[in-house]
C-alpha cells in the first residue's frame, strides 16, 4: 500500500504494525480540511493493506488531537457545500473505523478533543496518560455531536454518564476515563509506549482471524447502534452550522472570549 498521498498523517511501518500519527503538533493535531479528508480514506486503505495486521493511532507532539480547527469550523457555517462535504466525509471516517476488523490501539497524551475524542473511542484499545483530556465539547461551540460522540459515550458509560459530558462539553481526565469505563486504561506516560508495544506484539502473536472476527463480532452491535445515530445526528450538527450561535461562538473562541448565546 502506498500511503505517499498523504500529508497531514504521518504513516510508518514495524513489520505487521503500521501507526498512524496525527502530524499537525504546532497546532496541538486540530483538525483542518486537508486532514479531515484524510481521516475519511485511511482506515479504508488500512484495511485494504494485506501487510498490516494492527494499526496504532496516536498524535505527534504529546498531543492527540485538539479538535476541530476552528477557521474551519467558521469555514462551514452557513455554507452547505462545505458543511455537506464534511459531512459525507465525517461519516466515513466513522464507519470505516468499525468496519476495520484489524485490532486498533489509541495511544493517547495531552488532548482528545471533539472528532479527536471520537476517534481515539472508536479504536479496540485506548490506552491514555492519567492527565490526557477527553471531551466532546461540541455544545460549547454551538454543534450538535455530530461525529460519533452520541452514541460512542452511552455505549461506554451508559447515558446517565454520556449526557452529564456531552451536554455540558466538559472536560475528563484520563484517569477518571479509565475509572468509569470510557478507555481501557490510564497509563504514567515513561510506561505508556511500552504498554502499547506490549499489547500489539500479544494481539499479532495470537489467533489472528479469531481475534479480527471477534471484534468484528463485537462491532455489530455498535455499528448497529451508530447507523441509526450517524446520520440523524450528522444532520443535526449541520443544521446548527447555520446558527448564529455557532458562528459567534467559533468567533469568541478564536479571539479568547467566552461566547454568549442567544439561541438563534
Amino acid at each position: 500500500m502506498d500511503y505517499s498521498k498523504y500529508g497531514q498523517l504521518e504513516i510508518t511501518r514495524d513489520g505487521p504494525v503500521v501507526t498512524v500519527t496525527l502530524n499537525r503538533p504546532q497546532v496541538r493535531n486540530v483538525i483542518n480540511g486537508e486532514l479531515h479528508d484524510e481521516l475519511a480514506t485511511i482506515f479504508t486503505d488500512l484495511d485494504l493493506d494485506d501487510d498490516c495486521e494492527l494499526v496504532i493511532l496516536t498524535g505527534a507532539g504529546g498531543y492527540f488531537c485538539g479538535g476541530g480547527d476552528l477557521n474551519w469550523v467558521l469555514s462551514q457555517n452557513r455554507n452547505l457545500v462545505v458543511s455537506a462535504h464534511a459531512g459525507r466525509a465525517n461519516r466515513r471516517i466513522q464507519t470505516s473505523l468499525l468496519d476495520l476488523e484489524k485490532p486498533i490501539i489509541a495511544k493517547v497524551r495531552g488532548p482528545a478533543i471533539g472528532l479527536g475524542c471520537s476517534l481515539a473511542l472508536l479504536c479496540d484499545f485506548v490506552y491514555a496518560t492519567p492527565d490526557a483530556t477527553f471531551a466532546d465539547p461540541h455544545v460549547s461551540v454551538g454543534l450538535v455531536a455530530g461525529d460519533g460522540g452520541s452514541y460512542l459515550w452511552p455505549q461506554l458509560i451508559g447515558y446517565a454518564r454520556a449526557r452529564r459530558y456531552l451536554l455540558t462539553g466538559d472536560p475528563i481526565k484520563g484517569a477518571e476515563a479509565a475509572n468509569i469505563g470510557l478507555i481501557t486504561d490510564a497509563i504514567p506516560d515513561d510506561e505508556l509506549d511500552q504498554t502499547v508495544d506490549q499489547m500489539a506484539k500479544r494481539l499479532i502473536s495470537g489467533a489472528t482471524y479469531a481475534i479480527k472476527w471477534t471484534k468484528a463480532s463485537i462491532n455489530t452491535a455498535l455499528k448497529a447502534t451508530a447507523s441509526a445515530v450517524i446520520d440523524r445526528a450528522g444532520a443535526f450538527e449541520n443544521l446548527t452550522q447555520m446558527t448564529k450561535d455557532n458562528h459567534d461562538a467559533a468567533q469568541a473562541f478564536l479571539q479568547k472570549e467566552k461566547p454568549t448565546f442567544t439561541g438563534t
